[in-house]
């Protein structure tokens, strides 16, 4: 099979130009669990471009496919799995951690892929390959960081740091879906407009406005009741003032070494964070169970036109080094993926 691979860590140097194209074995399946996938898509995400620049979580990993996100179609199944057989067409986020499988690395830049049935969630009938492709891994981050970390409830006003990128459009629909009134930041016109269209109430844009400010004029003073950071654009002490008492915060980053804790605690300011790779790291079924679930949940809210995915770009599969690259100027909007089945990835 063809596959876009990094060779070795020692050719990193964070240069977004180390993937090579590869032709290799197509995956076996060794393991009762498994399916084989023929990938007809794929997603690329900030975290891909931080694991070729930085490294893998898993030891040994080179050469290594990247990729978490992919959609395609069945092609053989474990004798364990029960929910899905060949021609299902399917969508995922699973592999390009550095995990191997006989020796071979596990990912999405590549035409095969062997993923655990856990992970695996039937595709929405309503998208294409293309557009399925870039939404798991921002679906299930949204949804852990509202719902499973926050406990999201009708009525909270709550703001989205960067609501134009892949994870920011996503949570904006997932809160008004839940009943929330939502603020959001931006950096241009464009993507003003672009937030509005998915419903955001206050729009904000972070390059001329006090945050701060705007908040608390648009919370009537009391503040938000949840913050979701998803670009680490602000510090949160600098949010702090803007935020309601018991409120909630949930961030994609490391918090941050400088916090007030004394103010944190004194306004009772929760704080979460949200990585969605951690069953893959940690191989733990339940939650990866729990995941795909989050994508059949959210598979029904796209089939009935609720919630939608904005695909900024496509590029072909030996352009992944470009689509590193535009994502690492920060100025993507909605999320970039990969074609790799040519006209069937439509």
């Amino acid at each position: 099979m063809k596959a876009m691979v990094v060779q070795s860590k020692k050719k990193l140097n964070g240069s977004s130009k180390v993937f090579q194209q590869v032709d290799m074995p197509k995956p076996t399946i060794t393991q009762a669990d498994q399916l084989l996938i023929q990938v007809f898509a794929a997603g690329v995400n900030p975290v891909d471009t931080k694991l070729r620049a930085n490294g893998l979580y898993f030891p040994d990993p080179y050469p290594a496919i990247l990729g978490c996100d992919g959609a395609g179609v069945v092609e053989a199944v474990g004798a364990d799995v029960s929910n899905f057989q060949a021609g299902d067409p399917v969508y995922y986020c699973y592999g390009g951690l550095g995990q191997q499988v006989n020796g071979q690395s596990v990912g999405n830049y590549g035409e095969y892929v062997l993923v655990p049935e856990s992970f695996v969630a039937a595709k929405p009938e309503t998208l294409g390959y293309l557009q399925a492709a870039g939404a798991p891994l921002v679906l299930i981050t949204a949804w852990e960081a509202l719902f499973d970390r926050v406990g999201l409830r009708s009525g909270q006003k709550v703001l989205v740091q960067g609501g134009a990128g892949g994870v920011g459009h996503v949570a904006i629909q997932l809160a008004k879906i839940a009943g929330c009134e939502v603020a959001t930041t931006v950096s241009s016109d464009e993507k003003a407009a672009f937030v509005r269209d998915l419903g955001a109430d206050h729009v904000m844009n972070y390059t001329r406005e006090d945050l701060c400010e705007s908040l608390l004029t648009w919370s009537g003073g009391a503040g938000v009741d949840v913050v979701f950071e998803t670009v680490g654009k602000t510090a949160l002490n600098e949010l702090l003032p803007a935020m309601a008492h018991y409120a909630h915060y949930v961030t994609l980053l490391q918090l941050p070494d400088d916090l007030d804790m004394k103010a944190l605690r004194l306004k009772n300011i929760t704080l979460s964070q949200e990585l969605m790779l951690t069953p893959m790291v940690y191989d733990l079924k339940e939650a990866a169970e729990h995941q795909a679930a989050i994508l059949e949940e959210c598979g029904q809210l796209i089939d009935t036109n609720q919630l939608k995915l904005h695909i900024s770009k496509v590029l072909p599969l030996e352009a992944v080094g470009d689509a590193h690259a535009l994502i690492e100027a920060g100025h993507t909007q909605g999320k970039i993926v990969l074609a790799i089945a040519g006209d069937e990835a439509v």
